[in-house]
C-alpha cells in the first residue's frame, strides 16, 4: 500500500506543478497586457512605452464612408505621447479576456473592449494581442483592434 501511494503520489505532483506553472503564466500575460491600460488610466506614457517590445507594432482595423476595410498603423511612440498629454482618468479602456493561449515564449490575447473617454463610452471593440517573454518579462509585440460605436454593451 505504501508502494502504490508513493507512485501516486510522484505521478500527481508533476501534474499539480505544471497546473500551477500554467495559471502562472496566463496570469503574468494578463498582468502585461492590463499594465497598458494602467499606464493609459495614469496618462502615463513611460509605463505605456514600457509595455512594448522593441519594434512593436500597433494598428487598428477601420472602414471608410465607402464600406472599405483598411489596417491603420500607428507609432508607439505618437500613442504614448498622446495618452501621457492627456489628464489622469480620461482614457478607460475596460477589457475582459475572452482567450489567452501560451506557447513558450510566445502568447496571444483576445479582449474584447469598451473604451471611456472621460467617463462617456466612446467605442468597443475587440483587440488582439501578441506578446513575447523577454529577459524583462512578457511584452506586447502587436496589437490589433477593430473599433465601432454601434452595439456596445
Amino acid at each position: 500500500m505504501r508502494l502504490f501511494s508513493c507512485i501516486t503520489l510522484f505521478l500527481v505532483l508533476p501534474l499539480l506543478f505544471g497546473t500551477a506553472n500554467a495559471q502562472t503564466t496566463t496570469d503574468s500575460v494578463k498582468a502585461a497586457v492590463n499594465s497598458l491600460f494602467t499606464a493609459m488610466r495614469n496618462a502615463d506614457s513611460s509605463a505605456l512605452i514600457k509595455c512594448f517590445a522593441p519594434g512593436a507594432v500597433l494598428q487598428t482595423v477601420v472602414k471608410d464612408k465607402q464600406g472599405v476595410v483598411s489596417v491603420r498603423s500607428e507609432a508607439i511612440s505618437g500613442f504614448a505621447s498622446s495618452i501621457g498629454q492627456l489628464p489622469k482618468e480620461a482614457a478607460d479602456e475596460r477589457i475582459t479576456f475572452d482567450v489567452v493561449k501560451v506557447d513558450g515564449d510566445l502568447a496571444i490575447a483576445w479582449t474584447p473592449y469598451n473604451f471611456y473617454f472621460q467617463q462617456q463610452l466612446l467605442h468597443c471593440g475587440v483587440n488582439s494581442f501578441q506578446l513575447v517573454r523577454l529577459a524583462e518579462g512578457w511584452k506586447i509585440q502587436y496589437i490589433i483592434d477593430t473599433r465601432r460605436k454601434n452595439g456596445c454593451q
